[in-house]
């Protein structure tokens, strides 16, 4: 999985404001259960592939998983002791933003004992908040 775009019209961003509910990626497409988030922040690569690493060990190779976030977002940071002006700092970090409501993986299982243990150690691996959600 690649952490970032290939193309980019613009690469440095204004941070805006992440805040109000999503309307958008909110539904169940591929799968019977989802992982759904119910706080808004960002995730970045590390964290969506550690969670991803856990839903692949507890499940196995038996279920479909679907991974419906990516980061195409970069976020910038100027180095410690720098003077403020010259310019927007050099690149940090590519973050995926996610508002309440947007579904984050989806498993297509039958087992929900499974799931649930599954979903509750890929969300320790998460920085927000989440809640399982299913058909």
């Amino acid at each position: 999985m690649k952490n970032k775009p290939n193309q980019l019209k613009y690469l440095k961003y204004q941070k805006n404001r992440n805040k109000g509910f999503s309307t958008k990626r909110n539904y169940l497409i591929f799968g019977n259960y989802g992982l759904k988030s119910i706080e808004n922040g960002f995730l970045n690569f590390k964290q969506i592939e550690s969670a991803r690493k856990m839903l692949v060990h507890f499940l196995g190779k038996t279920s479909k998983i679907l991974i419906r976030i990516f980061t195409d977002k970069v976020l910038t940071k100027k180095p410690l002791e720098v003077r403020m002006g010259k310019g927007k700092g050099p690149i940090f970090d590519w973050v995926s933003v996610i508002k309440p409501g947007i579904i984050l993986f989806e498993v297509l299982n039958f087992n929900y004992q499974i799931i649930k243990k599954s979903f509750y150690v890929a969300s320790q691996k998460l920085s927000i908040k989440t809640e399982i959600c299913y058909e």
